[in-house]
Protein backbone atom coordinates (compact mmCIF):
# COMPACT_ATOMS: atom_id res chain seq x y z
CA UNK A 1 0.00 0.00 0.00
CA UNK A 2 1.32 3.78 -0.87
CA UNK A 3 2.29 6.01 1.67
CA UNK A 4 -0.55 8.47 2.18
CA UNK A 5 -0.83 11.73 0.10
CA UNK A 6 0.43 14.84 2.05
CA UNK A 7 0.09 18.23 0.72
CA UNK A 8 -2.47 19.07 -2.37
CA UNK A 9 -5.71 20.74 -2.25
CA UNK A 10 -7.79 20.33 0.66
CA UNK A 11 -10.89 17.60 1.43
CA UNK A 12 -13.87 17.61 2.98
CA UNK A 13 -13.52 19.13 6.89
CA UNK A 14 -15.09 17.07 8.69
CA UNK A 15 -15.04 16.68 13.14
CA UNK A 16 -13.30 14.23 14.36
CA UNK A 17 -14.21 10.59 14.35
CA UNK A 18 -16.42 9.27 17.07
CA UNK A 19 -16.51 5.51 18.15
CA UNK A 20 -17.91 3.38 15.57
CA UNK A 21 -21.92 2.76 15.10
CA UNK A 22 -22.13 -1.41 15.27
CA UNK A 23 -18.69 -2.19 15.73
CA UNK A 24 -18.84 -6.17 14.92
CA UNK A 25 -21.81 -5.12 11.64
CA UNK A 26 -20.57 -6.31 8.26
CA UNK A 27 -21.07 -2.97 5.65
CA UNK A 28 -22.68 -3.03 2.52
CA UNK A 29 -23.54 -0.24 0.18
CA UNK A 30 -27.28 -0.99 1.06
CA UNK A 31 -29.59 -2.67 3.27
CA UNK A 32 -30.72 -4.98 0.24
CA UNK A 33 -27.66 -6.09 -0.70
CA UNK A 34 -26.99 -6.96 3.54
CA UNK A 35 -29.85 -8.79 2.98
CA UNK A 36 -28.86 -10.43 -0.75
CA UNK A 37 -25.76 -11.65 1.18
CA UNK A 38 -27.51 -13.36 4.09
CA UNK A 39 -29.63 -14.79 1.26
CA UNK A 40 -26.65 -16.22 -0.59
CA UNK A 41 -25.02 -17.75 2.85
CA UNK A 42 -27.86 -18.86 4.98
CA UNK A 43 -29.95 -20.79 1.65
CA UNK A 44 -33.38 -20.46 3.22
CA UNK A 45 -35.79 -22.40 1.02
CA UNK A 46 -39.01 -19.68 1.62
CA UNK A 47 -38.88 -16.17 3.79
CA UNK A 48 -42.32 -15.20 4.93
CA UNK A 49 -42.28 -11.53 3.83
CA UNK A 50 -45.06 -8.51 5.02
CA UNK A 51 -47.34 -6.71 2.50
CA UNK A 52 -46.49 -3.52 3.53
CA UNK A 53 -42.49 -3.05 2.28
CA UNK A 54 -40.76 -1.39 -0.58
CA UNK A 55 -40.13 -3.79 -3.48
CA UNK A 56 -36.54 -2.88 -2.90
CA UNK A 57 -35.95 -5.47 -0.30
CA UNK A 58 -37.99 -8.16 -2.41
CA UNK A 59 -35.61 -8.05 -5.15
CA UNK A 60 -33.22 -9.84 -2.77
CA UNK A 61 -35.45 -12.95 -2.87
CA UNK A 62 -36.12 -13.27 -6.44
CA UNK A 63 -32.52 -13.06 -7.52
CA UNK A 64 -30.95 -15.24 -4.81
CA UNK A 65 -33.89 -17.66 -6.16
CA UNK A 66 -35.42 -18.11 -2.58
CA UNK A 67 -39.53 -18.50 -3.08
CA UNK A 68 -41.41 -15.45 -1.24
CA UNK A 69 -44.35 -16.17 0.95
CA UNK A 70 -46.65 -12.80 1.57
CA UNK A 71 -48.32 -11.83 5.01
CA UNK A 72 -50.87 -9.18 5.79
CA UNK A 73 -49.36 -6.54 8.50
CA UNK A 74 -52.45 -5.51 10.16
CA UNK A 75 -53.35 -1.91 10.78
CA UNK A 76 -51.24 -2.13 14.26
CA UNK A 77 -48.33 -2.92 11.69
CA UNK A 78 -48.47 -6.38 13.53
CA UNK A 79 -47.67 -9.85 12.07
CA UNK A 80 -51.13 -11.73 10.93
CA UNK A 81 -51.83 -14.95 12.22
CA UNK A 82 -51.37 -16.17 8.46
CA UNK A 83 -47.58 -16.99 9.20
CA UNK A 84 -47.36 -21.15 9.17
CA UNK A 85 -43.37 -21.57 9.59
CA UNK A 86 -42.13 -24.69 8.02
CA UNK A 87 -38.14 -26.38 8.43
CA UNK A 88 -36.66 -24.18 6.52
CA UNK A 89 -38.34 -21.15 6.66
CA UNK A 90 -37.35 -17.55 7.66
CA UNK A 91 -39.19 -14.57 8.89
CA UNK A 92 -38.58 -11.17 8.13
CA UNK A 93 -40.37 -8.56 10.21
CA UNK A 94 -39.83 -4.98 10.01
CA UNK A 95 -40.06 -2.43 13.28
CA UNK A 96 -41.59 0.48 11.57
CA UNK A 97 -40.43 3.60 11.99
CA UNK A 98 -38.93 2.67 14.72
CA UNK A 99 -42.04 2.79 16.99
CA UNK A 100 -43.08 -0.85 17.10
CA UNK A 101 -40.04 -2.73 19.13
CA UNK A 102 -42.14 -3.39 21.95
CA UNK A 103 -44.57 -5.67 19.43
CA UNK A 104 -41.02 -6.97 17.90
CA UNK A 105 -40.02 -8.20 21.31
CA UNK A 106 -43.33 -10.12 21.95
CA UNK A 107 -42.67 -11.64 18.65
CA UNK A 108 -39.47 -12.89 19.72
CA UNK A 109 -41.23 -14.49 22.54
CA UNK A 110 -43.49 -16.42 20.22
CA UNK A 111 -41.62 -17.56 17.48
CA UNK A 112 -37.71 -18.95 16.90
CA UNK A 113 -35.96 -15.85 17.16
CA UNK A 114 -32.89 -18.04 15.09
CA UNK A 115 -35.14 -17.88 12.28
CA UNK A 116 -36.57 -14.24 12.17
CA UNK A 117 -34.81 -11.45 9.98
CA UNK A 118 -35.51 -8.19 11.85
CA UNK A 119 -35.59 -5.03 9.56
CA UNK A 120 -34.06 -2.19 11.23
CA UNK A 121 -33.89 0.12 8.30
CA UNK A 122 -36.19 2.32 10.01
CA UNK A 123 -34.93 1.53 13.72
CA UNK A 124 -31.27 2.61 13.31
CA UNK A 125 -30.84 3.36 17.37
CA UNK A 126 -32.53 -0.53 18.59
CA UNK A 127 -29.48 -2.64 19.45
CA UNK A 128 -29.73 -5.72 17.48
CA UNK A 129 -31.59 -8.49 19.73
CA UNK A 130 -30.37 -12.54 19.67
CA UNK A 131 -32.17 -13.55 16.13
CA UNK A 132 -31.09 -14.97 12.65
CA UNK A 133 -29.88 -11.54 11.62
CA UNK A 134 -30.59 -7.53 11.73
CA UNK A 135 -30.13 -5.29 8.89
CA UNK A 136 -29.76 -1.15 9.60
CA UNK A 137 -29.74 1.10 6.63
CA UNK A 138 -28.17 4.37 8.28
CA UNK A 139 -28.84 6.70 4.71
CA UNK A 140 -32.50 6.90 6.68
CA UNK A 141 -31.14 8.76 9.25
CA UNK A 142 -27.86 10.40 8.23
CA UNK A 143 -26.72 12.48 5.43
CA UNK A 144 -24.88 9.72 3.65
CA UNK A 145 -24.76 8.55 0.19
CA UNK A 146 -24.81 4.73 0.60
CA UNK A 147 -24.92 1.96 3.51
CA UNK A 148 -26.34 -0.98 5.18
CA UNK A 149 -25.35 -2.86 8.32
CA UNK A 150 -25.86 -6.45 8.60
CA UNK A 151 -25.66 -7.81 12.05
CA UNK A 152 -25.71 -12.08 12.34
CA UNK A 153 -23.74 -15.02 13.33
CA UNK A 154 -24.21 -16.49 9.80
CA UNK A 155 -21.17 -17.31 8.34
CA UNK A 156 -21.89 -13.90 5.66
CA UNK A 157 -18.87 -13.19 3.85
CA UNK A 158 -17.32 -9.08 4.29
CA UNK A 159 -17.54 -7.59 1.03
CA UNK A 160 -14.34 -7.25 -0.69
CA UNK A 161 -14.85 -4.44 -3.54
CA UNK A 162 -15.39 -0.76 -2.50
CA UNK A 163 -18.64 1.11 -3.15
CA UNK A 164 -16.31 3.89 -5.41
CA UNK A 165 -19.20 4.97 -7.20
CA UNK A 166 -20.36 6.77 -4.74
CA UNK A 167 -18.66 10.17 -5.51
CA UNK A 168 -21.13 10.40 -8.45
CA UNK A 169 -24.20 9.97 -6.35
CA UNK A 170 -23.28 12.26 -3.28
CA UNK A 171 -24.49 15.58 -4.97
CA UNK A 172 -27.65 15.96 -3.23
CA UNK A 173 -26.26 16.16 0.06
CA UNK A 174 -24.23 18.97 -0.90
CA UNK A 175 -27.12 20.84 -2.92
CA UNK A 176 -29.60 20.10 0.51
CA UNK A 177 -26.56 21.59 2.66
CA UNK A 178 -26.45 24.43 0.13
CA UNK A 179 -30.33 25.23 0.92
CA UNK A 180 -31.48 23.81 -2.10
CA UNK A 181 -33.71 20.71 -1.53
CA UNK A 182 -36.20 21.18 -4.52
CA UNK A 183 -33.09 21.43 -6.85
CA UNK A 184 -31.51 18.22 -5.33
CA UNK A 185 -34.31 15.98 -5.39
CA UNK A 186 -33.64 14.48 -8.68
CA UNK A 187 -30.39 13.73 -8.04
CA UNK A 188 -31.43 12.49 -4.43
CA UNK A 189 -33.55 9.94 -6.72
CA UNK A 190 -30.72 8.93 -9.18
CA UNK A 191 -28.79 8.22 -5.88
CA UNK A 192 -31.31 5.62 -4.47
CA UNK A 193 -32.04 4.31 -8.26
CA UNK A 194 -27.80 3.71 -7.99
CA UNK A 195 -28.03 1.12 -5.32
CA UNK A 196 -30.68 -0.59 -7.17
CA UNK A 197 -27.84 -3.33 -7.74
CA UNK A 198 -27.27 -6.27 -5.62
CA UNK A 199 -23.63 -7.44 -6.14
CA UNK A 200 -22.71 -6.66 -2.27
CA UNK A 201 -19.73 -3.92 -2.01
CA UNK A 202 -18.31 -2.14 0.89
CA UNK A 203 -20.04 0.68 2.14
CA UNK A 204 -17.85 3.86 0.79
CA UNK A 205 -15.00 5.14 3.00
CA UNK A 206 -17.20 8.55 2.00
CA UNK A 207 -20.07 7.30 3.64
CA UNK A 208 -18.21 5.51 6.92
CA UNK A 209 -16.13 8.81 7.16
CA UNK A 210 -19.28 11.18 7.53
CA UNK A 211 -21.08 8.45 9.81
CA UNK A 212 -17.93 8.42 12.03
CA UNK A 213 -18.34 11.86 12.36
CA UNK A 214 -22.04 12.51 13.73
CA UNK A 215 -22.99 12.55 17.02
CA UNK A 216 -25.20 9.87 17.29
CA UNK A 217 -26.03 10.09 20.95
CA UNK A 218 -27.11 14.06 20.67
CA UNK A 219 -29.15 12.89 17.23
CA UNK A 220 -30.89 10.25 18.99
CA UNK A 221 -31.92 12.53 21.83
CA UNK A 222 -33.24 15.65 19.52
CA UNK A 223 -35.37 12.98 17.84
CA UNK A 224 -37.03 11.08 21.27
CA UNK A 225 -37.48 15.10 22.15
CA UNK A 226 -38.97 15.89 19.00
CA UNK A 227 -41.28 12.91 18.36
CA UNK A 228 -42.24 13.63 22.00
CA UNK A 229 -43.20 16.69 21.00
CA UNK A 230 -45.20 16.01 18.04
CA UNK A 231 -46.99 13.51 20.43
CA UNK A 232 -48.19 15.77 22.85
CA UNK A 233 -50.06 17.95 20.27
CA UNK A 234 -51.48 15.69 17.72
CA UNK A 235 -52.26 12.34 19.33
CA UNK A 236 -55.71 13.41 19.88
CA UNK A 237 -55.74 13.00 15.91
CA UNK A 238 -53.65 9.85 15.51
CA UNK A 239 -55.17 6.69 14.90
CA UNK A 240 -51.30 4.87 15.55
CA UNK A 241 -50.86 3.14 18.70
CA UNK A 242 -48.24 4.32 20.07
CA UNK A 243 -45.76 4.22 23.15
CA UNK A 244 -43.58 6.48 23.73
CA UNK A 245 -42.05 4.98 26.70
CA UNK A 246 -40.77 2.57 24.54
CA UNK A 247 -39.94 4.29 21.34
CA UNK A 248 -36.06 5.92 20.95
CA UNK A 249 -34.66 7.56 18.30
CA UNK A 250 -37.26 6.67 15.93
CA UNK A 251 -37.19 7.80 11.76
CA UNK A 252 -40.40 9.50 12.25
CA UNK A 253 -43.73 10.41 13.69
CA UNK A 254 -46.35 8.33 12.21
CA UNK A 255 -49.27 10.01 11.65
CA UNK A 256 -52.02 7.97 10.81
CA UNK A 257 -55.52 9.57 9.96
CA UNK A 258 -58.27 9.24 7.61
CA UNK A 259 -58.34 12.93 6.13
CA UNK A 260 -57.99 13.13 2.53
CA UNK A 261 -55.61 16.18 1.61
CA UNK A 262 -53.18 16.41 4.17
CA UNK A 263 -49.66 15.21 3.00
CA UNK A 264 -50.63 17.56 -0.28
CA UNK A 265 -51.29 20.39 2.41
CA UNK A 266 -48.07 19.95 4.49
CA UNK A 267 -45.79 19.69 0.95
CA UNK A 268 -47.52 23.27 -0.17
CA UNK A 269 -46.13 24.14 3.00
CA UNK A 270 -42.74 23.19 2.07
CA UNK A 271 -42.93 20.31 5.03
CA UNK A 272 -41.82 17.13 2.81
CA UNK A 273 -42.99 13.86 4.02
CA UNK A 274 -42.77 11.00 2.20
CA UNK A 275 -44.84 8.15 1.05
CA UNK A 276 -44.72 4.54 2.73
CA UNK A 277 -44.74 2.53 0.11
CA UNK A 278 -46.25 3.35 -2.99
CA UNK A 279 -45.08 0.20 -4.40
CA UNK A 280 -47.56 -1.76 -2.03
CA UNK A 281 -50.66 -0.52 -4.31
CA UNK A 282 -49.35 -2.86 -7.19
CA UNK A 283 -49.47 -5.97 -4.87
CA UNK A 284 -52.15 -5.40 -1.69
CA UNK A 285 -55.68 -5.32 -2.64
CA UNK A 286 -57.41 -1.71 -2.46
CA UNK A 287 -59.10 -2.70 0.74
CA UNK A 288 -56.05 -4.24 2.55
CA UNK A 289 -54.80 -2.36 5.87
CA UNK A 290 -51.17 -2.37 4.05
CA UNK A 291 -52.73 -0.06 1.26
CA UNK A 292 -54.85 1.82 3.90
CA UNK A 293 -51.54 2.73 5.45
CA UNK A 294 -49.81 3.73 2.16
CA UNK A 295 -52.91 6.34 1.22
CA UNK A 296 -53.77 7.26 4.95
CA UNK A 297 -50.57 7.55 6.61
CA UNK A 298 -48.23 10.21 7.16
CA UNK A 299 -44.44 10.26 8.56
CA UNK A 300 -43.83 13.44 10.39
CA UNK A 301 -40.02 14.61 10.45
CA UNK A 302 -38.69 14.83 13.57
CA UNK A 303 -34.95 14.13 12.70
CA UNK A 304 -31.65 15.26 14.72
CA UNK A 305 -31.91 18.60 11.85
CA UNK A 306 -35.15 20.37 13.55
CA UNK A 307 -35.70 21.94 16.98
CA UNK A 308 -38.87 22.62 18.79
CA UNK A 309 -39.73 25.71 16.71
CA UNK A 310 -39.84 23.58 13.72
CA UNK A 311 -41.75 20.92 15.24
CA UNK A 312 -44.25 23.62 16.36
CA UNK A 313 -45.00 24.49 12.99
CA UNK A 314 -45.37 21.19 12.16
CA UNK A 315 -48.22 20.59 14.75
CA UNK A 316 -49.55 23.63 13.90
CA UNK A 317 -49.99 23.08 10.23
CA UNK A 318 -51.12 19.47 11.01
CA UNK A 319 -53.80 20.60 13.68
CA UNK A 320 -54.89 23.41 11.70
CA UNK A 321 -55.53 21.28 8.70
CA UNK A 322 -57.32 18.12 10.73
CA UNK A 323 -59.30 20.18 12.99
CA UNK A 324 -61.07 21.73 9.53
CA UNK A 325 -61.66 18.21 7.99
CA UNK A 326 -63.90 15.56 8.95
CA UNK A 327 -61.91 12.75 9.73
CA UNK A 328 -61.84 8.86 10.37
CA UNK A 329 -59.24 6.97 11.51
CA UNK A 330 -58.31 3.30 10.23
CA UNK A 331 -58.87 0.64 12.50
CA UNK A 332 -57.60 -3.12 12.04
CA UNK A 333 -60.90 -4.03 10.69
CA UNK A 334 -62.80 -1.19 10.14
CA UNK A 335 -62.75 2.80 9.88
CA UNK A 336 -64.66 4.93 13.08
CA UNK A 337 -65.26 8.17 13.68
CA UNK A 338 -62.31 10.14 15.95
CA UNK A 339 -65.05 10.75 18.38
CA UNK A 340 -64.97 7.06 19.42
CA UNK A 341 -61.34 6.83 20.39
CA UNK A 342 -58.92 7.04 23.89
CA UNK A 343 -59.28 10.81 24.16
CA UNK A 344 -55.46 10.93 24.47
CA UNK A 345 -55.47 9.25 20.77
CA UNK A 346 -52.88 7.19 21.09
CA UNK A 347 -55.30 4.26 21.12
CA UNK A 348 -55.55 1.45 23.53
CA UNK A 349 -55.65 -2.56 23.25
Amino acid sequence: MSAPAIGGYFELELPPQRPSAFPGALRFQSARAAFFALLQAGRPGRVWMPDYLCDSMLAPLHAAGVTLMPYEVDARFEVSGQVDLQADDWLYAVNYFGVRTREIDALLARVDPARVVLDHCQAFYVPAPACLASIYSPRKFFGVADGGFLVTDLPVPAPQQDDTQVLEHAGHLLMRLAGAPEIGYAAYQRSEQALAALAPRHMSALSERILASVDLEAARERRKRNFDYLHRRLARFNGCDLDPGSIDGPLCYPLLTGAQGLREALIAQRIYVATYWPDVLQRAPGASAAAALVRELVPLPCDQRYDEDDMARVADACAAYLSAHTHTILDTHHEYPREDRHPQGSGTR
